[in-house]
């Protein structure tokens, strides 16, 4: 992030229950803020400043005792609240609701041409908002009406870029990922890692890996460790990391993928959704959860990801991870009250290497598959054909006889592949 040194204060309000604030902490420290102070608040919403009056006082004490100059509101604020909001708060301070905070993650994120047009298309938007909103108010406030131009051309200005931008994002050529599909007629499987940030996805797939990232000589996950640390740190990218992992002898492409948050602004569902290709593509989705949650946030975090990932045609698997920080009765507890979103979920501790070898093969037992038995004479292409399966699929077992027998299984399209060169063999 470009931002530097700049300190905050943070302020969450629910209606009801205690604001948990794990996630706009998490938010806020990616976005580049060193937090100072943190207000929670439990009351139905004020119209006004979304907080109570009296809880926005407490706020503007804290930015004059600190050297915070932004507050964090971690509920989206219409353009009228962040007006009043800013109103109230000492001169020079500025207001950062949960959608302008992710959007400025998401921004300093994206890094392909589309993430960031669909970034920017969002930015826009809130911009036009905001900008009707003050003429709203400047308007009331001289007591005019602008019957000859209602918008003004700041206005017209916003929604001409937001036209253009919306052409250039057309213009672009469809998105697919160079190579995917050269990559499954080489035999490899297509494998996401999704789940709720801080989940452990890139701990998981640090274990799971053969070795380094496909796309460069290093991983494009610079925490990617053997410590915690692995998994504290949210959007270092919008893109994806993509490794080689390798299990009961089938060649899989593993991608680990954005991490999910919660209510993500409806105007960045479509620049989130350009990252998560990999997972829409996927011949199967491990679905990862912090099983050390409430069991109430574990619910909303599944039904989180389940409304984007329901979309791929691959299977879902649910991993119930960290499992290490729970007593068996305390995850029997979480496997029964979670039940109906993840009737048969891996348990497994990826910090720990627990219950990895489970998830290989649940893994394996999911990807499209299919078997062929062959026998064929001894000779030179026999042997060439030997070495395509072996490079192609998983060769379950070779005998050499009277003839060459062998037993192999991988992607169904690979395997009709194998059984036409087969044919060929005198």
């Amino acid at each position: 992030m470009s931002r530097q040194s700049s300190h905050a204060v943070l302020a969450a309000r629910t209606d009801t229950g205690a604001p948990n604030t794990d996630e706009i902490e998490a938010l806020t420290e990616a976005a580049g803020y060193t937090i100072q102070k943190i207000f929670t608040q439990t009351r139905p919403e004020d119209p006004t400043y979304d907080l109570g009056s009296g809880k926005v006082d407490e706020v503007a004490d804290a930015i004059r005792e600190t050297d915070a100059d932004t507050v964090i509101v971690d509920n989206r604020l219409s353009p009228a609240q962040l007006f009043n909001l800013t109103d109230r708060l000492p001169a020079g301070t500025e207001v950062r609701d949960r959608y302008r905070l992710i959007l400025d993650i998401f921004e300093a994120g994206a890094s392909t041409k589309r993430a960031q047009l669909q970034v920017e298309l969002a930015r826009l938007r809130h911009e036009l908002h905001r900008r009707r909103e003050e003429q709203r108010r400047n308007e009331e406030w001289q007591g005019l009406q602008t019957i000859r131009d209602p918008e003004g051309e700041w206005i017209r200005e916003v929604k001409q870029r937001i036209d253009r931008t919306h052409n250039r994002l057309n213009d672009l050529p469809d998105e697919t990922t160079p190579g995917r599909e050269r990559k499954r007629e080489a035999g490899f499987d297509f494998v996401a890692l999704a789940g709720y940030t801080n989940a452990g996805k890139s701990t998981l797939l640090h274990r799971l890996a053969d070795d380094l990232d496909l796309d460069s000589a290093e991983p494009a996950h610079s925490d990617l460790g053997e410590t915690a640390g692995v998994e504290d740190r949210l959007f270092k990218t919008l893109d994806t990391t993509t490794r080689r992992a390798t299990m009961d002898g089938r060649r899989v492409l593993l991608s680990d993928t954005v991490g999910f948050i919660r209510d993500l602004p409806h105007d960045l569902v479509e620049a989130f959704r350009s990252t998560l290709t990999e997972v829409h593509d996927a011949d199967v989705v491990v679905l990862v959860v912090d099983a050390s949650r409430p069991i109430a946030a574990v619910r909303t975090r599944i039904e989180t990801c389940r409304a984007e990932i329901d979309e791929t045609d691959g299977d879902v698997l649910t991993v119930f991870n960290k499992a290490d920080r729970l007593s068996e009765d305390e995850l029997d507890r979480r496997k029964r009250a979670l039940a109906d979103l993840a009737p048969d979920p891996v348990v497994a501790s990826a910090t720990e290497d627990a219950g990895l070898d489970a998830l290989r093969t649940r893994i394996v037992e999911a990807l499209p598959t299919e078997s062929a038995e062959f026998d064929l004479p001894h000779g030179p292409e026999t042997e060439r054909f030997v070495s395509w399966c072996h490079e192609h699929a998983a060769v379950d077992s070779v005998a050499y006889g009277e003839s060459v027998s062998l037993s192999v299984q991988g992607r169904p399209a690979i395997l009709e592949r194998a059984c036409a060169r087969a044919q060929s063999i005198e």
